[in-house]
């Protein structure tokens, strides 16, 4: 396994990280033994969230047995000090262990949300002061917006920054990758399958290898994909001529319906969250979280059948997407 530094924390992450979504559908035995193989193969950071069900449980139950092998990322969607505070106890009991090296503010995605967790009683007081007091080692941001990202990138106190990058959805990417190598700040790399559309995993993570990123992490479920995503990061050359057409070929035909949750759809009218309504379908269709997903849709303020077809989405939507009738898809299945 190779292995890169996260910008200016200074940790050594392995290239290809753990992204713990997937873990949930497991059972703790499986997961276990998915964990332990990981450490065994030379994956060394690992990324969960307080959102992710039992997915802190099940990483921590085997990484606090060898919590020296291990770098813990996890997160929370907190944006005051003590909801904040109450989230980083709660992850800390979760995972058994009594320290967390990176915990990030989970989806920062406009500036009302940015502005919140800065001000006097934010998020980010209570991440300080976790620091300051030995719970975590180091403060990142995690999000979908790179427009809204590369403002995130010129605060001091962030170290690290997590946003989705796939072949099929690299707009903005070489301005952040700019900026956060000038910030030194640490880059990790979500949903670098498309959220499992790609069907050549490892093509997609070499792709993303070639850029300066520090670390990847596709989620697994299983001992074939762990084996699968790990070939990619002992594999140093660039792709072949051969391999780039591949992916061309097959980013081409995702390109025409697949939403990469630029959110310029939005608002709508009827107060739908737009890309949250395709990313729990994502999430249905390709990680198998049927009711994960159903009980977060249901959850939302508006679902997908409040559509009243005004097209006003369709004309902002930068990639053409037939939104309406996606969304009519992605009702059948998540109600």
């Amino acid at each position: 396994m190779r292995y890169r530094v996260l910008g200016r924390t200074g940790l050594q992450v392995s290239v290809i990280g753990f992204g713990g979504i997937p873990i949930q559908r497991v059972s703790a035995a499986e997961a276990g033994l998915i964990v332990h193989k990981a450490l065994d193969l030379g994956i060394n950071f690992f990324d969960t969230a307080r959102g992710y069900t039992d997915s802190e449980a099940k990483l921590g139950s085997v990484l606090r047995q060898r919590r020296n092998e291990a770098i813990i990322a996890t997160k929370s969607m907190a944006r005051t000090a003590g909801d904040m505070a109450s989230d980083i106890r709660t992850s800390l009991k979760a995972m058994g262990v009594e320290y967390i090296d990176l915990y990030q503010m989970h989806n920062i995605k406009h500036k009302a949300a940015l502005e919140k967790v800065l001000s006097p009683g934010g998020a980010l007081d209570a991440l300080q002061q976790a620091k300051e007091a030995g719970l975590i080692g180091h403060i990142g941001v995690t999000g979908h917006i790179k427009e809204f990202l590369l403002e995130i990138l010129r605060i001091p106190e962030i170290e690290t920054v997590q946003f989705p990058f796939n072949p099929v959805e690299s707009n903005g990417v070489r301005e952040l990758l700019d900026l956060s190598g000038q910030t030194e700040t640490g880059v990790i790399i979500m949903k670098p399958l498309a959220g499992g559309a790609f069907s050549n995993a490892g093509l997609a993570l070499r792709f993303v290898l070639e850029h300066p990123v520090s670390t990847v992490i596709p989620g697994m479920d299983s001992l074939k994909q762990l084996e699968e995503n790990v070939k990619a990061g002992l594999d140093p050359l660039p792709l072949s001529a051969q391999e780039r057409r591949a992916l061309d070929e097959e980013s081409g035909r995702l390109g025409t319906v697949f939403c990469r949750r630029c959110e310029y759809c939005r608002p709508c009218r009827q107060g739908i969250d737009i890309p949250s309504v395709f990313l729990l379908d994502g999430y249905y269709r390709r990680y198998n979280l049927q009711e994960w997903a159903r009980e977060r849709y249901h959850g939302l303020k508006a679902t997908a059948d409040q559509c009243v077809g005004c097209s006003e989405c369709e004309e902002r939507c930068p990639y053409n997407l037939p939104i309406r009738e996606m969304l009519a898809e992605a009702s059948g299945r998540l109600a």
